[in-house]
């Protein structure tokens, strides 16, 4: 056996090397969703009591979508997801689902529990409530 003689699994194939265009391109990506993110977020700082309600909504729905584009690319590409076959795909991102989905309800739940549980389920007044007095005799024979 020659001692020259190397193994495919520690040679470097230079050609391998073109995977780093797309790194880069993702890497611009993310970077400009977190500026326009953060250029957001300042605004919504800067204007803090200035905007209507419809508006702070809509600019925290904008950047929760980039946010959510943000975490796609990270998943699809450097957790390799995105190269994996769909049913691989949809077994970890259904779970994902369900989970945000039950934190969502859990939280409503909680809410909503909290609320009722502050009056008795309804059955004594809200502390913001006012007892209204009835009319007394004196003031019925006037």
């Amino acid at each position: 056996m020659s001692a020259h003689t190397s193994s495919s699994e520690i040679t470097f194939h230079p050609e391998h090397t073109g995977g780093t265009k797309r790194i880069w391109k993702i890497f611009w990506v993310l970077s400009v969703l977190t500026i326009i993110e953060l250029g957001l977020g300042y605004f919504l700082y800067a204007q803090h009591g200035h905007l209507g309600y419809s508006s702070v909504l809509a600019t925290k729905i904008v950047i929760v979508l980039l946010t959510l584009a943000k975490a796609y690319y990270i998943v699809s590409v450097f957790m390799h997801l995105g190269d994996e076959i769909r049913n691989f795909i949809m077994t970890i991102v259904v779970p994902l689902i369900l989970f945000v989905w039950f934190i969502i309800a859990f939280l409503a739940d909680g809410n909503s529990w909290k609320n009722m549980r502050n009056t008795d389920a309804g059955s004594r007044l809200n502390k913001t409530e006012k007892i209204v007095p009835a009319a007394t005799e004196k003031g019925a024979k006037d």
